[in-house]
C-alpha cells in the first residue's frame, strides 16, 4: 500500500481556514492522476509550502521537474498561460498543464536548482536582479484579450476596500478616499500596457542553473508596467517606512519609470493594504500627493 500524501502545513492550515477541506482530500487522486498521465513519479512536497498550492518535485524522463497542483483562485488564473508567453525566458518553464477539475489546476514545471530564493540576497542587490527580470516579462498582450485587465483587479481590491472601511481604518477618511480614487484611476491613466507578472518579489524569484534567477508563482495580467515595481518594494519593509521616496527614486531609476507615477502607485497601494497591514499607513502619509 502506498504511503499516505504527505501534507505541507502552510496549504493545509488555509484549506481548513478557507473552507476547502474537501479538496484537500481530493489532492491523493489528484497527485496519482497526474504521476499516471505524465509519468513521473513525485517526490515528497516542500515544506512548509504554499497556501493555494501543492507542490513538490518529480522525476521522470527529466529529472528536473516540479509539480504543482493548485485550487483554482482568480489572482493565478491565468499563471500557466503567461508562462507559455514567456516560454523560459526569464521565468521557469511550463512542460505541461492538465485542469483535473473545476476546482484544480496541475502544471508540470521546470525546476530549480539549488532553488534558494533571492531573499538570500541584501536588497539592493535583489532590487538589480528584480529590475532586470521584470522588461523580460513585459511583452505585448495577445490581442485576443486572454489576460484579464489590470482595472479589473484594482477595481476589485478598491471595492474589498470599500467594504471593510467602516470596521478598520488607519487613515483619516479623505486620504483614504483619495488613495482609492487613485487606485481606480491610474490603470486607464497608462501610455500603454504590457503583461504584467504582478506578484513579483524576492520570495518568488529562484536561483537555477540554466539562467542565475527565474520567477515562480506570477499572477499574469495586462496593464501598466508600473504597477510591477510595487510588490518587491512592498517587501523591502525596512527601507519602505525608513526613507520611501528614496526607494521610489531607486527603483524608478532602474526601470526607467517617471518617478512622480511610481510614487502615485505607491500611495495608492499603500492606502489599499493599510487595512490589513497597518505599517502602510504610515507610508502612504509620506508619499501622499501634495
Amino acid at each position: 500500500m502506498k504511503d499516505p500524501l504527505s501534507m505541507p502545513a502552510n496549504l493545509v492550515d488555509a484549506a481548513f481556514q478557507e473552507g476547502r477541506a474537501e479538496w484537500l482530500r481530493a489532492l491523493p487522486g489528484a497527485v496519482a492522476f497526474v504521476e499516471d498521465t505524465w509519468s513521473i513519479r513525485v517526490a515528497e512536497p516542500f515544506q512548509p509550502g504554499g497556501q493555494t498550492a501543492w507542490v513538490a518535485p518529480a522525476s521522470g524522463a527529466d529529472d528536473d521537474l516540479v509539480v504543482k497542483i493548485a485550487w483554482r483562485h482568480p489572482e493565478a488564473a491565468h499563471e500557466a498561460d503567461g508562462l507559455r508567453i514567456w516560454d523560459g525566458n526569464g521565468a521557469v518553464r511550463l512542460h505541461a498543464v492538465e485542469e483535473i477539475d473545476g476546482s484544480t489546476l496541475a502544471l508540470l514545471l521546470e525546476r530549480c536548482r539549488p532553488g534558494t530564493t533571492l531573499e538570500t540576497l541584501p536588497e539592493p542587490d535583489q532590487d538589480l536582479i528584480i529590475a532586470g527580470l521584470l522588461p523580460r516579462l513585459w511583452r505585448q498582450p495577445p490581442a485576443d484579450g486572454s489576460f484579464r485587465p489590470l482595472q479589473s483587479l484594482c477595481d476589485l481590491w478598491a471595492a474589498q476596500f470599500d467594504e471593510k472601511a467602516g470596521r478598520t481604518t488607519h487613515l483619516d477618511s479623505g486620504l483614504a478616499r483619495d488613495g482609492m480614487a487613485l487606485f481606480r484611476e491610474l490603470p486607464s491613466s497608462a501610455t500603454h500596457e504590457t503583461l504584467l507578472c504582478t506578484d513579483l518579489h524576492a520570495g518568488n524569484v529562484l536561483a537555477a542553473k540554466r539562467e542565475p534567477w527565474l520567477v515562480i508563482d506570477p499572477k499574469p495580467y495586462r496593464g501598466d508596467p508600473t504597477y510591477d515595481a510595487l510588490q518587491h518594494m512592498l517587501n523591502c519593509e525596512s527601507r519602505l517606512l525608513a526613507d520611501p521616496r528614496g526607494l521610489v527614486r531607486r527603483m524608478a531609476g532602474l526601470l526607467d519609470f517617471d518617478p512622480d507615477r511610481l510614487r502615485l502607485w505607491l500611495f495608492a497601494r499603500c492606502v489599499q493594504e493599510s487595512q490589513d497591514w497597518p505599517m502602510l499607513a504610515r507610508v502612504a502619509r509620506t508619499v501622499a500627493p501634495e
